[in-house]
């Protein structure tokens, strides 16, 4: 199963892993590269030195391209130049104006991509030279630029985009999910919850645990995770913070029940209600109450696996959905 987006990254199926923040790591982007899509790290909030280190060891652990991305909200020339000193082959940007980065990016034989919410965006993008753009629906988990769903927007996005290829995130999860956006128009799919539910992905154990145990209708869209990145709407499992707040009424930020209570610490730092953070492997706390990150194709998430067996299921799935309607149209 080869598309452009194959052909322009150097990859086997056209399947990347979303960054997805504090989940993210290098044995996870490794192994995903290494099963033929593309693994991307998200550096966004790494010192300059941890941002080295972290393509360097994914490097180690691979010889096949991977990415990184890096949120505008946030100053990042520093991390930038640093992706471009290291030789990255693709750097995605997120939530901001990519503008200023693509000519230097390209100078240094870097790939560059962008997160669009519209066909207006998406022509934005691409009048500033963007590779790549990334159609992101409203199912998405994690944080959300905009409100429409990913089956109209990617048809939208690919009708702006010209002869750019274009990968759909939001709610893809499996094989189906993969050759439907195929057959609008996507050359790939941007795929982040399925991989919450890897082995390698960064994350408390009971997180996962919540995420296999969840189907389509567990997931919120809400500006509740506010600490840390304000006025940023995002997706999570609903969970008894969001459920406390809402029988308050929804009351507006710092007049929140239990503000600023810490429910868990990790490597020593509190952990509070309302952060916009992801539980990893050493957190220890209320698990449960914190921000949990997850799309609407959490439903279609079943089973812990390694990440390398993940992409091959959804390759292979894509393959056999594609292969079926062509046979049922023969006939």
């Amino acid at each position: 199963m080869r598309t452009t987006l194959c052909d322009l990254l150097g990859i086997e199926v056209p399947i990347v892993q979303a960054p997805m923040g504090g989940a993210g790591c290098p044995a996870l982007a490794a192994a995903v590269s290494q099963a033929g899509g593309l693994g991307m790290l998200a550096l966004s909030w790494h010192p300059p030195k941890a941002v080295r280190a972290a393509i360097r060891q994914t490097r180690a652990l691979t010889d096949r391209p991977f990415g990184v991305n890096l949120v505008l909200a946030f100053p990042q020339e520093e991390r930038f130049a640093v992706c471009l000193e290291e030789g990255v082959k693709l750097i995605s940007f997120f939530w901001g104006d990519p503008a200023p980065y693509v000519a230097r990016a390209h100078a240094a034989g870097a790939l560059v991509a962008s997160t669009v919410a519209s066909a207006g965006e998406a022509r934005r993008a691409a009048a500033a030279g963007v590779d790549i753009l990334v159609a992101q629906g409203w199912e998405a988990g994690g944080h959300v630029m905009g409100e429409v769903a990913t089956l109209p927007l990617v048809r939208a996005v690919v009708a702006a985009a010209g002869a750019r290829p274009v990968l759909a995130a939001g709610g893809i999860a499996d094989g189906p999910g993969l050759a439907a956006v195929l057959a609008l128009g996507a050359a790939g799919a941007w795929i982040g919850t399925r991989f919450l539910a890897s082995e390698e992905a960064a994350i408390h154990p009971r997180y996962r645990e919540l995420l296999l145990a969840a189907d389509e209708t567990s997931t919120v869209h809400t500006s509740l995770f506010d600490g840390g990145w304000a006025d940023a709407p995002h997706r999570v499992l609903r969970n008894a913070t969001y459920d406390r707040w809402e029988a308050a009424g929804r009351p507006a930020s710092r007049a929140r029940p239990g503000e600023g209570d810490v429910l868990a610490t990790s490597a020593g730092r509190p952990m509070r209600r309302y952060a916009s953070t992801t539980p990893g492997p050493d957190a220890e706390g209320d698990i449960e109450a914190l921000s949990l990150w997850a799309g609407q194709g959490v439903g279609g998430v079943h089973g812990l696996k390694p990440a390398g067996a993940i992409v091959r299921e959804i390759a292979q799935g894509a393959d056999a959905v594609l292969r079926a309607l062509a046979e049922r149209l023969e006939t």
